[in-house]
């Protein structure tokens, strides 16, 4: 009797040697670029720097067009053998990830130390970033125009940062109180001097540690406190991504929400190469809070360069006929079972990390309320894909109804009415400073956005 029933099946049950050896080679080359790429400007200069040598550039007469907004969002296409009017292929992720801004005017001295004020971005838990290694990524843009960047706390024998603490002794009042009161926002201050400038003659500084502070700065860089204020600069978790495990089959590292999917859709965009559609890769910046701004995906800038390919590709055609027959994987990461907090997932309808990259027909929360909820005819046809090229997958909703819920950029994607759905590999600890995926599970994205990209 044929057997009706569906299950999933973890990844590694059978995985060969071969094909074990082909995933941790990927891997490496992953954690090589979590490592090296923790903002979303870096993670946009590594993927244009990858497109140039692949021969993208701005002539459209060469078939493979590549465009930069203000250095946090890219935009790749690259010509198919199809009229653009029969349709493209898209795929969409964001780089950047939840983090510890400087604030404009940022620095203090008080009792000692010299700190850095913050104001966090995207949503973190804010006691994970205490008492932990910190590096320092950013631009600092003086009057003249001139654009530095400032990259601290990575390289062997650079100083590191850190946010200090309360110790148990004096935290009697705070292990009583809500995680949102015991810790303060406004105390997420970042430790960065304590040795004070030298005093000369009579004339004593109020703030000496903060103005040897300024001094290496200005000696490392060539800034002084009025370029802060022009400045964007992030505290990031300090160290290198790594595997985690005796096995070695999880990665562990910061920002891989959504800079794993960053990563595997861009291998996957380079490696079809003479593609039967129109293949589109869109790099958003801003997902983590709301998508807003010039550089986020409720900006027009998609639509632009989606304008000036058709305009060269296919000028007779409708820009809304194109859109419409478009085809978009919103590539997000999704949320593993915790095996220590079981309980908050419903688990027929969660994803297990390493049993392939998840499907997430619907997001949003509540009874549905912001989502883009995926059409049945679009996830079979994706099914039938997956299904030929026998790449494992799964299908998930992110947590129980009125308990979990979460937004993507499918949104923006839908309101041209081209069919999309979210999918990404699952994650353990995702917006945490260490967050952990599965080695199979990145591997098998990009597998699964190759597999996209030439159907």
């Amino acid at each position: 009797m044929e057997n009706l029933a569906y299950k999933t099946k973890s990844i590694w049950e059978k995985a060969d040697g071969k094909a074990q050896k082909l995933m941790h080679d990927f891997a490496k080359q992953y954690v090589r670029f979590l490592s090296e790429n923790k903002t979303e400007r870096e993670c946009t200069e590594y993927a244009l720097n990858r497109l140039k040598q692949a021969g993208f550039g701005n002539d459209f007469a060469d078939g493979r067009y590549v465009a930069v907004l203000h250095n946090k969002s890219l935009f790749a296409m690259r010509r198919g053998k199809r009229d653009l009017s029969e349709g493209f292929r898209l795929i969409t992720a964001h780089s950047d990830s939840p983090r510890l801004d400087f604030k404009q005017n940022p620095l203090l001295e008080t009792v000692g130390v010299a700190q850095a004020k913050t104001h966090y971005y995207g949503g973190i838990l804010k006691y994970q970033w205490l008492a932990r290694p910190l590096a320092l990524h950013g631009v600092a843009v003086k009057k003249n125009g001139e654009t530095v960047k400032i990259v601290i706390g990575e390289k062997a024998g650079d100083p590191d940062f850190t946010i200090s603490d309360l110790l148990p002794h004096l935290a009697k009042e705070q292990v009583t109180q809500t995680v949102s009161k015991a810790f303060q926002a406004e105390k997420l201050n970042v430790v960065i001097g304590h040795i004070p400038l030298p005093q000369k003659g009579k004339d004593k500084q109020e703030t000496p540690i903060k103005s040897h502070v300024l001094k290496l700065l200005n000696k490392k860089y060539g800034i002084a406190e009025e370029d802060l204020l022009s400045a964007e600069i992030q505290a990031v978790p300090a160290g290198e991504a790594r595997f985690v495990g005796l096995d070695s089959g999880l990665i562990g590292g910061y920002g891989q929400d959504d800079r794993i999917c960053v990563f595997t859709a861009l291998e996957a965009f380079l490696a079809v190469e003479e593609p039967e559609y129109a293949t589109a890769l869109m790099l958003w910046d801003k997902e983590e809070i709301g998508s807003e701004g010039t550089t986020g995906a409720s900006s027009r800038f998609f639509e632009y360069c989606m304008q000036d390919c058709i305009s060269a590709w296919a000028p007779a055609v409708p820009f809304s006929k194109v859109m419409l027959a478009g085809k978009a994987l919103s590539a997000d990461v999704h949320a593993a079972i915790d095996p220590d907090w079981q309980e908050l997932h419903e688990k027929q309808n969660s994803s297990i990390i390493g049993y392939g990259p998840t499907l997430c027909k619907f997001t949003g929360s509540g009874g549905k309320y912001g989502a883009n909820d995926a059409h049945p005819e679009y996830i079979a046809w994706l099914r039938n894909i997956f299904a030929e090229k026998e790449i494992p997958w799964q299908m998930a909703a992110l947590g129980k109804v009125d308990h979990g819920g979460g937004g993507t950029v499918a949104l923006f994607l839908a309101v041209y009415g081209m069919n999309t759905i979210d999918m990404g590999p699952s994650l353990l600890g995702m917006h945490s400073p260490f967050e952990l995926s599965s080695v199979a599970d990145v591997y098998y994205t990009k597998e699964a956005y190759k597999a996209f990209y030439g159907a």
